[in-house]
């Protein structure tokens, strides 16, 4: 099979034909093999083995393929896909780079590849329609039977179809009980589409092989596609068997006809004796109809002989002449085979026709006399006049040759597209004209030939010799114009070509300087624009000096600039002189000659407006340099004063002379002076709220920003609360716990002693070490680590990694006393559980503060004792947990 090598391997590539083949292929394989019992699901995977690729091919081809090797090793499947490739290249099909290999690899396009020879050779291959095959044949099939529908016009196999038009009309040519395809409506596809899948899946069992959304969604279906659900609707339509090919051949085949009637006889063998009579009496017609058709020929024989025929030239006459033997000899062979063959059925015509015949013979004989003088002649004269012919043949087939040849030429000769084209257009249509001179003076050859070949046909008195010298003289006349328009265009094209390198060379000389001074007007534009940031005088005074430098050099670029319009204006002079049409600008630059007008007087606009800008800004540089000023001589004060007091505070904290309400009075005296500084803070802050509406960021005249101050302040508030509230807190915790004077000073002392940061905590090794130089065992030591874990699990219940004064304070007040005791603390969770063995969250909540509650929600077990109810709460576990093992 000529395989159209339809399976096109870059399209299969495109993701939106491979899911439409994958369907299509998939839906048709399985309508093949269900009547083997099976089905594939995964087209690629399935024939990996090869036996279902075999069995379908049986089932196909109804021929049976060697038997299947069972085994499951790769080589197993190699060997049946070879056999199953091997069958269908026995077919005639020529499978192009598809092998075994790819196959059994679950290559996806190489296996969509080969379904698709298989559809070709088994399904659409045989299709005839008026002596097309195949995809044309089907392609006509097709257009034939929805010509009579409106909407409908199948020219392809792919957007012919998206509307589902040509699909519904298949089916309601045939079935028109099936669909009412007057109500269906062509801007409605996907209904259209969906009707046609389903009606012909339910009623002419053509399984559904494609997707409307597929089909509509997609630019352009695919074509194997549809080619492959349309052969599904052939051969169910136009499955009927061919008759054998009888009337046109003069002996039928003997085997076809009785295969054929073999048909009839099973079909009718138990018919009855009156339908028998029937068909005899069918066949003595069948006869006699013959015999007046051979009656008919011999007449129109015998008339042919008187006659003749018109000739269109003396070599066909004389072929005639030659060849009446076989005419004549045929006639009387049929006279012989009716005056016989007929005789017992119609006597008459011959009787009827005896002098005819006799006539005939004595015509036959005189035409023989006469033929053995010229058979010499017409001999020699066929020969010559073949030649001849030929020869005739030949000039018409060289002239035909140089007139398509030819066709066009003075047209494109004529043109004058160099007018308008540029100077690499006009070299290149030099190289095509140099190109085609060397193809005029090559066909200088056929030319002559024709006009050789046209003289000696007309030396030998040809017959038509008139037209072809007329032929040929208009081929040697166009031939003249042609060398004449071929010189002409040649000088047009050079002379264009100097003029437009002459502008060429000043289009590259405006090029180079029109760059560099393009650049200049934009950056200069750009820096007249810039919206300049300054602080300080001395920055506003150098960008004045700058711009009055720049306006030094505005008279020699405007020198410039009319230089370089002076090369623009010289190119235009040229075009103008020479009557060329200039196609497009520069072709080295954008730069146009507008565009350089355009910024410079941009420029210009802009010098006057900078000179403005620049001087108000020197003014409002003025007036910042007051304002930073100002605020440096206040802030220059308030910032020492607050770093003083920040010392002093720190070093009250850390020497703490005094009893505990000395130092408390003392602070509160000094948070008091602080609190009487306010009015300079408030003084600073209107001077700085000044400053930032004018937008200063920088004051060289002080080290201290408003944030630095602000902060400062706060810090310096917040560091004198903090210590009044220590203060405050030591005498409660001295109050609360029984601690004296003199341990609160000694934990104070060591507590500050190891807040090397002075942050009011300590981390975890910096307690280590105040703990150790109270005298606690809580060295490296596996005791030790434990002894520090359960004291940091006491100071640090939240694992935050420090301990604050307060917990410290805590801790040490617990184990310098013998108050709450873990017994104690037990049975005080007892009095608020209302004396039962566990305690609830809402009664935490009810009696202890919030955080305090919350603690201890977080870190009690849940109560398991036999009188426990849901949320109980066991604070004994807690509570010992806290002091180590209860007494109880």
């Amino acid at each position: 099979m000529a395989q159209e090598d339809d399976w096109d391997r870059d399209l299969l590539l495109d993701p939106a034909w491979e899911r439409q083949q994958r369907k299509t292929f998939t839906a048709w394989c399985n309508s093949h093999l269900r009547k083997a019992g099976t089905q594939i699901e995964n087209i690629e995977e399935d024939f990996r083995d090869g036996l279902k690729l075999m069995l379908l091919l049986e089932v196909i081809s109804g021929e049976r393929l060697p038997k299947p090797e069972r085994g499951k090793m790769r080589v197993h499947k190699i060997n049946n896909v070879n056999k199953a490739l091997d069958f269908i290249a026995s077919k005639g099909v020529r499978l192009v780079s598809i092998g075994a290999e790819e196959i059994v690899d679950g290559n996806v396009k190489m296996t969509l590849g080969m379904i698709w020879t298989i559809i070709l050779r088994f399904a659409i291959q045989d299709i005839s329609v008026e002596e097309t095959s195949a995809k044309e044949g089907l392609l006509l099939w097709c257009q034939r039977k929805t010509a009579p529908y409106k909407n409908v016009n199948v020219q392809n196999f792919h957007i012919s179809w998206k509307d589902g038009l040509a699909f519904n009309a298949l089916i309601h040519r045939h079935r028109p009980e099936l669909i009412d395809y007057d109500k269906l409506r062509k801007d409605d596809p996907i209904t259209n589409l969906n009707n046609a899948f389903e009606v012909a899946e339910k009623y002419l069992d053509i399984p559904k092989m494609l997707d409307a959304e597929d089909v509509v969604n997609t630019a352009r279906p695919d074509e194997k596609a549809i080619m492959t659900y349309v052969s599904s609707f052939y051969h169910a339509f136009s499955g009927a068997q061919k008759v054998p090919y009888i009337v046109g051949t003069l002996r039928p085949d003997e085997k076809a006809i009785m295969t054929y009637v073999s048909c009839f006889y099973h079909a009718f063998s138990g018919a009855q004796k009156a339908e028998t009579a029937a068909n005899r009496i069918c066949k003595v017609l069948a006869v006699n109809q013959e015999n007046e058709h051979l009656m008919e020929d011999y007449e129109k024989l015998a008339s042919d002989i008187k006659g003749g025929a018109c000739m269109c030239n003396i070599y066909k006459i004389v072929q005639c002449v030659y060849g009446e033997t076989t005419y004549y000899v045929d006639l009387e062979t049929r006279a012989s085979w009716i005056s016989v063959g007929l005789l017992l059925f119609t006597p008459f015509f011959l009787k009827k026709k005896q002098k005819k015949i006799k006539d005939i013979n004595n015509s036959w004989q005189n035409l023989e006399q006469a033929e053995k003088g010229y058979e010499e002649w017409l001999l020699n004269e066929i020969r010559r006049l073949e030649r001849l012919d030929h020869l005739a043949e030949k000039f018409r087939q060289k002239a035909s040759i140089h007139e398509a040849w030819s066709e066009g030429k003075e047209t494109m000769l004529k043109q004058k597209d160099y007018e308008t084209a540029t100077l690499s257009d006009i070299k290149a249509l030099i190289r095509k004209h140099e190109a085609f001179e060397s193809d005029l003076a090559a066909h200088q050859d056929r030319v002559e030939q024709v006009s050789y070949i046209a003289f000696y046909l007309f030396e030998l008195d040809y017959y038509d010799s008139p037209n072809v010298n007329a032929r040929c003289q208009k081929i040697c006349e166009q031939w003249d114009a042609l060398g004449t328009l071929t010189q002409n265009r040649r000088e047009a094209l050079e002379k264009t070509e100097k003029q437009l390198e002459t502008i060429d060379q000043l289009y590259l000389e405006y090029a180079k300087r029109a760059a560099p001074f393009n650049n200049w007007m934009e950056g200069a534009m750009e820096d007249l624009q810039d919206m300049f940031i300054v602080h300080t005088i001395e920055e506003i005074q150098g960008l004045m000096t700058a711009h009055e430098q720049f306006k030094c050099t505005l008279p020699e670029a405007d020198k410039e600039r009319e230089a370089i319009l002076g090369i623009h204006n010289e190119v235009q002079k040229i075009a103008e002189y020479n009557n060329i049409k200039l196609s497009g600008g520069n072709p080295y630059t954008s730069v146009t000659p507008q565009s350089i007008n355009s910024k410079w007087d941009k420029v210009r606009q802009l010098v006057p407006q900078r000179d403005q800008a620049l001087q108000s800004e020197q003014n409002q540089q003025l007036s910042n340099e007051d304002l930073r000023r100002q605020f440096a001589s206040q802030a220059n004060v308030i910032g020492p004063w607050i770093q003083n007091n920040m010392e002093e505070i720190g070093r009250i904290s850390i020497e703490m002379n005094g009893t505990l309400e000395d130092q408390l009075n003392n602070l509160r005296a000094y948070e008091q002076s602080i609190i009487n500084y306010r009015p300079n803070m408030e003084e600073l802050e209107q001077c700085h709220q000044q400053i930032q509406a004018a937008l200063i960021f920088d004051n060289q005249h002080t080290n201290y920003t408003m944030e630095h101050i602000r902060v400062g302040w706060e810090q310096l508030l917040t560091t004198i609360a903090r210590t009044i509230n220590e203060v405050e807190n030591q005498i409660l915790t001295r109050d609360a716990k029984g601690i004296s004077q003199e341990q609160l000073h000694e934990f104070r002392t060591s507590f500050n002693h190891f807040d090397k940061d002075h942050s009011g905590k300590l981390g975890p090794e910096e307690f280590k070490a105040c703990l150790i130089s109270l005298g606690y065992d809580v060295e490296n030591d596996k005791q030790g680590e434990a002894e520090f874990a359960r004291i940091m699990g006491i100071v640090d219940p939240n694992n935050a990694g420090v301990v604050s004064f307060q917990a410290f304070i805590d801790f040490m007040s617990r184990e310098t006393t013998d108050t709450d005791t873990a017994d104690q603390v037990i049975a005080s969770f007892k009095i608020l559980a209302g004396d039962k063995g566990y305690i609830t969250a809402d009664e935490l909540r009810r009696e202890l503060p919030p955080d305090q509650a919350e603690y201890c929600i977080a870190r009690m077990a849940p109560y398991r004792g036999p009188d426990a109810m849901p949320g109980a709460l066991d604070y004994i576990s807690f509570s010992t947990a806290l002091y180590g093992e209860s007494d109880l």
